[in-house]
C-alpha cells in the first residue's frame, strides 16, 4: 500500500512530538535533580556545622572536667592551664549550637535544658576549684562526692549524643535520597534514549518507504539523516568534553586536597614549635606525621594517571625519607634502611598502610635506642596468595625492656583501627634482640 505524503507528515510529526517530550522530560528531571543536589549540599553544610558544634562542646566540657579533677586530686595548679580555655570553648560552641538549631522548634526545649546543664556544670567546676584553692578541701570533696557534677555531665552527654545522632541520620537520609535520585535519573535517561531511538527508527523507516515512491522525499530523508548525524556527533563531542573535564576536576581535587593537608601539617608543626609542654609538642609532632602520610597519598594521585591505585614503592620511599629527616632533626640518632618491592595497592588501603608505617617507624626512632645509635629496617614485599607483608624491625632494647612510654596509647589504637579497616593482620615476631612489627594485608587484583 503506497504511503501518502499526508501519512508521512502525520507520522513524522507524531514521532517528533514523542521525541521532544522525552527530551524535555530528561532535561526537566536533570534540572530538578540538580536543584535537589544543591539543596542537599546546603543542608549538609548546616548539619555538619551543628554536629561539629555538639562534638566540640562535648570535648570542651570533658577537657574542663579533666582539668578540674586533676587539680582537685593533686592540688597542682598546672592542671588548671587548659581550664579557662575549655570553658570559653564550651560557651562558644553552645552559642554556635543554639544558632544552628534556632529554626528547629522541636529542639528548643532541649536547647534550653542543655544551656542550663552546661551553665550549672561550669558553675559546679568553678565552685569546687575555688574551694580547693581556698584550702577548704572537705567541702570540695563533699561537692565531688555528691555526684552532681557527674549527673550534669551525663545529662549533657545525652543531649549532645542526641544532636550528633540526629545530624548523622539527616546526612544518611540525604545520601539515600541522592542515590535514589541518581538511580531514577539513570533509568529515565535509559528509557528516554530507547524512546528516542524508537522515534528515530520509526521516522527513518517511514521516510525510506516514502522515498522509494517519491525522489524528492528521498532527498529530504537524506538531509534529515545528515542533520541527525550532526546532532549525534555534537552530543558525542559534548560527552567526551564532559569526561575530560571530570578527569581534570578529579586531578585538581587531589591536588588541592594534598596542598590543604600539607598546609595543615605545616600549621601543626608551627603550633608544636610554639608550645613549651613536651607532651603537647610530641603529640603535635605525631599528628603532623600522620597528616603528612595522608597528604602524600593525594600528592601521588595528583601525578598519576589512575586515582584508584597507589605505587607503594614511590609513596613509601618519600614518606620514609621525610620521617627520617624529621626525626633526626629532633635529635634521634637512629638510621633508617628500607627494602621496598614495587606493589600497587588500592587508595584507601594505602592510606591505612602509610599511617601504620608512620606510627611504627616513629616509635622505633623514639624508643628502640634510648642511649645509643642504631639501625631501623623497613621491608615491604609480596607474598603468595595475593597478600603483602610490611615489617618494621630494630636491634634495640626490645618490647619487654623498653622504657615506659609517656603517651595515651593513641598510636596503638590508630594502628589497630587502620589494620581492621584494611582487613589486615598484625603480629610481633619473636627476636633475640630488638623489636619487630609485622602487617600482612591483602593486595587486591586490578
Amino acid at each position: 500500500m503506497p504511503i501518502t505524503s499526508r501519512f508521512v507528515v502525520r507520522a513524522a510529526t507524531g514521532f517528533l512530538v514523542v521525541g521532544f517530550l522525552t527530551l524535555f522530560a530528561i532535561v526537566g528531571m536533570t534540572v530538578w535533580l540538580g536543584q535537589r543536589a544543591n539543596s542537599f549540599f546546603d543542608d549538609a553544610l548546616v548539619v555538619r556545622d551543628t554536629r561539629n558544634a555538639a562534638i566540640d562542646l562535648r570535648d570542651a566540657l570533658r577537657t574542663a572536667e579533666g582539668s578540674q579533677r586533676g587539680f582537685l586530686l593533686t592540688g597542682n595548679e598546672i592542671y588548671l592551664a587548659p581550664f579557662d580555655t575549655a570553658k570559653a570553648q564550651a560557651r562558644r560552641q553552645l552559642e554556635n549550637l543554639t544558632r544552628q538549631l534556632a529554626g528547629d522548634a522541636q529542639a528548643q526545649p532541649m536547647l534550653r535544658r542543655l544551656t542550663t546543664v552546661v551553665t550549672d556544670k561550669i558553675a559546679e567546676m568553678d565552685q569546687t576549684i575555688a574551694l580547693k584553692s581556698a584550702g577548704d578541701e572537705a567541702r570540695a570533696l563533699a561537692a565531688i562526692r555528691s555526684n552532681r557534677g557527674k549527673a550534669l555531665m551525663d545529662e549533657a552527654n545525652v543531649f549532645l549524643y542526641g544532636v550528633i545522632l540526629a545530624s548523622d541520620e539527616r546526612l544518611a537520609a540525604g545520601a539515600v535520597e541522592q542515590q535514589h535520585n541518581a538511580l531514577m535519573l539513570r533509568w529515565i535517561s535509559i528509557i528516554g534514549a530507547l524512546v528516542i531511538i524508537a522515534v528515530v527508527g520509526g521516522v527513518m523507516v517511514t521516510v525510506m518507504r516514502y522515498a522509494r515512491e517519491i525522489a524528492q522525499a528521498r532527498d529530504e530523508v537524506r538531509a534529515a539523516n545528515q542533520s541527525l548525524e550532526a546532532r549525534v556527533e555534537a552530543r558525542t563531542a559534548d560527552l567526551n568534553l564532559a569526561r575530560e573535564r571530570a578527569e581534570v576536576l578529579l586531578t585538581e581535587v587531589n591536588h588541592r586536597v594534598a596542598n590543604s593537608l600539607q598546609l595543615v601539617a605545616s600549621l601543626v608543626r608551627l603550633q608544636a614549635n610554639s608550645v613549651g609542654d613536651a607532651a603537647a609538642k610530641t603529640a603535635l609532632g605525631e599528628t603532623e606525621a600522620r597528616i603528612y602520610a595522608i597528604a602524600k597519598i593525594h600528592k601521588s594521585l595528583y601525578g598519576s594517571g589512575d586515582v584508584r591505585w597507589v605505587a607503594l614503592d614511590e609513596y613509601l620511599r618519600e614518606l620514609l625519607d621525610h620521617l627520617s629527616s624529621t626525626l633526626r632533626a629532633e635529635g634521634h640518632t637512629a638510621t633508617l634502611r628500607h627494602e621496598i618491592e614495587p606493589i600497587r595497592l588500592k587508595t584507601d588501603a594505602s592510606v591505612g598502610l602509610g599511617v601504620v608505617l608512620t606510627e611504627w617507624v616513629t616509635n622505633a626512632f623514639k624508643y628502640a635506642y634510648p642511649d645509643r645509635p642504631g639501625e631501623i629496617r623497613v621491608r615491604l614485599k609480596s607474598l603468595d596468595g595475593g597478600t603483602g607483608e610490611l615489617i618494621v624491625e630494630d636491634d634495640g632494647v626490645g618490647r619487654t625492656d623498653m622504657p615506659a612510654r609517656k603517651g595515651s596509647g593513641l598510636g596503638t589504637r590508630i594502628v589497630t583501627t587502620m589494620a581492621a579497616a584494611m582487613h589486615a593482620r598484625i603480629d610481633h615476631p619473636d627476636r633475640h634482640q630488638g623489636t619487630a612489627a609485622r602487617l600482612v594485608f591483602s593486595v587486591a587484583a586490578e
